[in-house]
């Protein structure tokens, strides 16, 4: 079974974007059923939960696509849907280990930038974090999302020993985050990427689609190598999860992110056919 939001507007229909999914699945033979994501986020009850949930059918595996949840709303997901007998095909722990990078940099750290983080938002933690990378460029973000679209002031910290800066930019980090921030910092060692992203797909520890960036979908880069990534991604077992990757100006490729299959967008321009034969495929 498929799950996706519906359309807030229109609770009968499914959410605009993911309509074409949905539509992909009911061809292909696959089960679709709607959740109420906005009474999920704001749910702070198991009640008020439950209640996103209703009418879902019982089924052994759901495989959610939808708009992003905390690990601790995915977590109030799943045991509203278990109470229906309805079983998420990734679990809680899962999801919170695509889902935060704490979760999944250990398995990659060899294919990854070296990586720092604490736990909150104390901005003197986050210092004394950063001095654990030493000297050159960082990257800030929390444990799930950067704010690269304020790369200046929010995201790029050109000298991790200018301290001073560093809390500047935390922040201001946490100021455009609010209630969204997530887990703790995170810093990241600069490197020096050239071209855009590939999306890779992976089913039980499977590449199973190479898909554009969604940020760049008429750019696919060529010739991936995944050699030295397949089999870190295998050993962390997880059910369905994106892992992007692009170059560095050496030629070697580099895991940017990985992140749970589930709330990973799609990229405009492929055909979501594919992405659910990949899914539920025999």
């Amino acid at each position: 079974m498929l799950l996706v939001p519906g359309d807030p507007l229109n609770p009968r229909r499914d959410d605009p974007h993911f309509a074409a999914q949905a539509a992909a699945a009911r061809a292909l033979g696959v089960r679709v059923a709607r959740i109420d994501h906005d009474a999920l986020a704001r749910a702070a009850t198991a009640e008020e939960s439950a209640a996103a949930v209703t009418g879902v059918p019982a089924d052994d595996d759901a495989v959610y696509r939808g708009w992003m949840l905390s690990s601790t709303q995915y977590a109030a997901l799943a045991q509203a849907l278990e109470a229906r007998n309805v079983q998420l095909r990734t679990s809680p722990d899962e999801y919170r280990t695509a889902h935060e990078l704490p979760g999944w940099y250990e398995g990659l750290r060899t294919v990854t930038p070296e990586s720092v983080w604490t736990e909150g938002s104390d901005l003197t933690a986050l210092l004394k974090a950063t001095r654990a990378l030493g000297d050159g460029a960082g990257v800030l973000r929390d444990y799930v999302k950067s704010m690269k679209h304020y790369w200046t002031e929010a995201c790029y910290l050109p000298d991790l020993t200018d301290e001073a800066a560093v809390e500047r930019i935390g922040a201001r980090f946490l100021e455009l985050r609010e209630d969204a921030f997530t887990g703790g910092f995170v810093v990241r060692r600069f490197e020096h990427f050239t071209g855009s992203e590939a999306r890779t797909w992976w089913v039980g520890g499977r590449c199973v689609l190479t898909t554009p960036h969604p940020d760049t979908p008429d750019d696919l880069p060529t010739g991936l190598d995944l050699i030295e990534v397949e089999p870190l991604v295998a050993e962390l077992a997880l059910p369905f999860v994106t892992v992007d990757l692009t170059r560095t100006a050496a030629g070697t490729w580099r895991v940017v992110e990985l992140g749970d299959g589930q709330v990973s967008d799609w990229p405009a321009g492929q055909d979501p056919a594919e992405l659910i034969a990949a899914l539920f495929s025999p």
